[in-house]
């Protein structure tokens, strides 16, 4: 979906970052990782549903070959809150052990749920857990998290696009751009 889709019902605000800009960072963070995990192979662990994109246009950008698995977890109920209570709606199949692990994000809000995350799977016996996230919102952060790979640090604002969602519409949208409140409120 273009961002032209979204402007005609006075959904999106403004335009915080822009599918091209995403791509490029993405890049980036790819060839950090390529060269960090070099002698190492890596599972890519992505949260569902938020970092389909993510992911997929991570592990396309990365050099090397990765395994993936998926895992859902869920904090939110319909609203643009957390509720604080984390469950798993969907683990994941692969086993951990020995495994060099790379949790992909869409978003880092509060920081809450992914510290339950970490603490998850590092209870697995995996030889690393590592983070990549696209989005940070240092504002909002109330855990403090080792984040290996940041992509864009982005005001405490609601946002939607590139898997990002509200009431699930919005995550197909190429650009990621603050959600205006009269939708939400």
């Amino acid at each position: 979906m273009d961002q032209q889709h979204v402007e005609d019902d006075l959904a999106l605000d403004q335009t915080l970052i822009t599918e091209d800009q995403i791509q490029d960072r993405l890049a980036e963070m790819a060839a950090e990782i390529t060269a960090d995990y070099a002698e190492r192979d890596i599972l890519l662990v992505g949260v569902l549903k938020g970092a389909v994109m993510v992911m997929a246009d991570l592990a396309r950008s990365l050099d090397r070959h990765v395994e993936m698995d998926w895992m859902a977890i869920s904090s939110y109920g319909s609203g643009t809150k957390s509720s604080g209570v984390v469950r798993i709606l969907k683990d994941l199949d692969t086993d951990l052990s020995g495994r060099h692990v790379l949790i992909v994000e869409d978003i880092i809000d509060t920081g809450l749920t992914l510290s339950w995350l970490v603490a998850n799977l590092r209870s697995r016996g995996p030889a690393s857990v590592e983070i990549a996230t696209l989005l940070r919102k240092p504002d909002a952060v109330q855990n403090d998290i080792a984040v290996k790979y940041v992509g864009f640090d982005i005001p405490n604002a609601f946002v939607v696009g590139y898997g990002l969602d509200y009431d699930e519409k919005y995550r197909n949208l190429r650009c990621i751009g603050t959600l205006a409140p009269h939708v939400y409120s």
